[in-house]
């Protein structure tokens, strides 16, 4: 009886999506999730998320640089983002005479306010089905490269044709592993500049301890502004633009949330995996994570080291630093949550369920049979090259010398193919970039430990004959290394930059006789024969058979709803607040106040330290209209289901008012990008009264929330 209700749990939970689960599209939102939500607790209705007939909550929200999500805050297109979203940005602006990683920045009017080559802010105008039209003409019968060809074909012409202004673009992405296809008319504002952001102290209070961790004090946002022509309409950067003037700006609310209320996420979450098999799982679990959590734990040591003795250091290498310690702490998450969820289990039992109602079927025996046999089959055969396949992956982009040869091989052959392309501009401003942020003995020590682990612990034939070849004629790969950055040519911009001007033929010829470039053609060169062709067409044959596999999920349940997939195009997810109990004995309240953030205070500590005026605001209780019963509320979970991308997206209460800013999700839950678990997958938010406490009575910029539309 026991065996019984367990596969009826098992069952019931394939066919039903946890109520907090998924993240949807907006335009499905009435048909597929309207009367949950409002069950939930929602008070608006689908149509004021997502209209294409009236202004709606997606007119509000922006891809913000193609990497995060912003919001509309104000009618004068003052947009709100998290610090972390901002921070290429604000360190681009810094140095050290005007720091303002450290001491932050306030545009007191919009003048002082500072233009970002590059950023943009794209909004979604409409959303369309257009599965039909792009799979004309395709059958099961062609090759994967016959597909893609038809597919290109029929998405051409819908572009070609498909109604937008002259400034719009269109997108069409595929969904369910390539069984539907949306479109997407996008409108991009490409210029966005500065307006406000907390020193590094409020805006990453906790950096790499409190990462992916609940209880948070971080006071995650910054604020930028889109500009627009004089007509209103997307125009490049020119001091003659003004404000944009949105269609819909957000309303706040001072109210905050207790538990159980409802809330809502929309944003740009940019990539999940749901959908796979036991196989797929068990993969990631012990090959592609362990590996890249090794690599990454020794170049944030060693990036560390430096950071910590030198300021200069420590804010050219900030960004990278941060953007290497994020992914590597949510891989160690997502392997304690993948391991305490018993995920792979649950995807067995999940397949046990499936082919028992496959091969009751005639028809869906002879379509998907044998699918999960060949999906297992594919996963075996690709396993051998995947720690090779992340070794180059994680070692590679590590070492800026690499990513410079990469940029000139790039562009040489690019050249020399093409003489019309020989124009050296481009990849001179991408250089720029490079050198910006290069340091020498950095990059030296970099490599040194990275060499070593690569020849230690990839197999013999993934070695690149070069690489060990120079290491038989020196004492070691520390000895090598310095050998190398002692020759070479690649550690002077100036050098480079002059070489530029000359043929591609002649740059060729030069850079072939660089032993760094050199090095690193033969990593390049050894790892495609080994491993990179190899993957690539076995990659290719994985793919095909997860497109059949989701088909047969969708098609053998079909009574299920099905969410797709996130691919950093606009969703809509909800849930509920809520703390979590993530382990025996450990239970976590759902908000946090400015009391723990005094508490986690370290004077002078790297991560912990507080600014004097954030201290004696506190000390005063001078919380303002922000304040509740005499605390400053900081930060608070829910059961929304985000994932990257999501960050800056902002929490909505059940009016459709932000409550808040998602930034991060719980250390435990990061696995739901693969096994979404109601227990413990929860995402954190800075409560928007915190980040008006910040802006109003620490910085001393109350004219920007005097720009918005409060309401209690």
């Amino acid at each position: 009886m026991k065996k019984i209700i367990s596969s009826l749990f098992v069952f019931f939970l394939f066919l039903t999506s946890f109520a907090n689960e998924g993240m949807w599209l907006p335009q499905l939102l009435q048909t597929l999730n309207e009367k949950e939500m409002k069950k939930m607790g929602m008070k608006i209705s689908a149509e004021d998320i997502y209209s294409i007939n009236k202004s709606s909550l997606k007119d509000a929200i922006v891809s913000f640089g193609g990497f995060c999500t912003a919001e509309v805050i104000s009618d004068q297109g003052l947009i709100l983002t998290n610090h972390h979203c901002g921070f290429d940005a604000i360190q681009n602006q810094s140095s050290l005479e005007k720091n303002y990683i450290q001491n932050g920045f306030w545009a007191m009017e919009k003048g002082q306010e500072l233009p970002n080559a590059g950023l943009f802010a794209t909004f979604i105008i409409r959303i369309e089905d257009v599965s039909v039209k792009v799979l004309e003409g395709v059958n099961r019968s062609m090759t994967e490269k016959e597909r893609q060809s038809m597919i290109d074909k029929n998405m051409a012409a819908l572009k070609k044709d498909f109604p937008k202004e002259n400034d719009q673009d269109i997108l069409i992405r595929s969904f369910f592993d390539g069984n539907k296809y949306f479109l997407f008319v996008t409108e991009t504002y490409r210029d966005v500049r500065l307006v406000g952001a907390p020193p590094a102290s409020i805006g990453n209070f906790g950096k790499d301890t409190d990462n992916w961790m609940w209880p948070r004090h971080t006071g995650d946002f910054s604020m930028f502004r889109i500009y627009a022509g004089k007509n209103n309409r997307p125009a490049a950067y020119s001091p003659d633009n003004v404000p944009y003037k949105p269609k819909r700006s957000l309303s706040i609310s001072l109210k905050g949330m207790k538990e159980g209320d409802f809330t809502m996420v929309m944003g740009f979450p940019g990539r999940t995996n749901e959908y796979l098999s036991a196989a797929a799982v068990k993969q990631i679990l012990t090959i592609n994570d362990p590996a890249k959590i090794k690599i990454r734990h020794e170049v944030l040591s060693i990036l560390g080291s430096y950071m910590r003795k030198d300021e200069k250091i420590k804010i050219q290498y900030a960004a990278k630093y941060a953007s290497i310690e994020n992914a590597y702490k949510k891989w160690q998450g997502e392997v304690l949550g993948l391991t305490k969820s018993n995920a792979v289990k649950r995807k067995l039992d999940q397949e046990k369920i499936f082919m028992e109602k496959v091969k009751s079927d005639k028809v869906w025996d002879s379509l998907y049979g044998t699918i999960l046999e060949e999906l297992q089959t594919a996963y075996s055969d690709i396993e051998p090259l995947l720690l090779a396949r992340d070794y180059y992956n994680e070692t590679m982009p590590r070492i800026e010398l690499f990513n410079i040869a990469g940029t000139l091989s790039s562009y040489v052959k690019s050249a020399m193919k093409d003489n019309s392309k020989a124009n050296p501009t481009t990849v001179i401003q991408k250089l720029q970039e490079l050198y910006s942020e290069y340091n020498r003995e950095v990059d030296q020590s970099l490599m040194t430990a990275l060499l070593e682990m690569y020849m230690k612990d990839i197999s013999e034939e993934n070695i690149p004959p070069r690489l060990n070849e120079m290491l038989r004629e020196h004492k070691s790969m520390k000895d090598l290394v310095a050998h190398l950055y002692n020759r070479t040519g690649l550690n002077s911009k100036d050098s480079i930059f002059t070489l530029l001007q000359y043929s591609p033929d002649l740059v060729n010829d030069i850079l072939k006789r660089d032993p760094i470039y050199q090095l690193y053609t033969d990593i390049a060169n050894t790892y495609a024969k080994s491993t990179g062709d190899f993957i690539a067409e076995m990659q290719s044959d994985i793919n095909k058979l997860q497109r059949t596999y989701m088909e047969a999920q969708m098609t053998v349940f079909n009574n299920n709803r099905f969410y797709p997939d996130a691919n950093s195009t606009l969703r809509v997810t909800y849930g509920n607040v809520k703390g979590y109990k993530p382990r025996d004995a450990v239970q976590y309240d759902f908000y946090t106040y400015m009391d723990g953030l005094m508490e986690k205070h370290k004077p002078g500590d790297y991560e912990f330290d507080l600014p004097k005026k954030l201290i004696d605001l506190y000390e005063a209780k001078d919380f303002g209209p922000y304040g509740v019963n005499g605390k400053q509320p900081v930060c608070f979970i829910a059961s929304n289901h985000t994932t990257g991308g999501n960050s800056g997206s902002p929490a909505l209460d059940a009016k459709g008012n932000l409550i808040g800013l998602n930034f991060d999700r719980v250390w435990e839950g990061t696995m739901s990008d693969i096994n979404y678990d109601p227990e413990i997958c929860r995402n954190i938010m800075v409560d928007i009264r915190y980040v008006l406490f910040v802006v109003d009575k620490f910085a001393g910029a109350k004219h920007l929330v005097d720009e918005m539309n409060l309401v209690k």
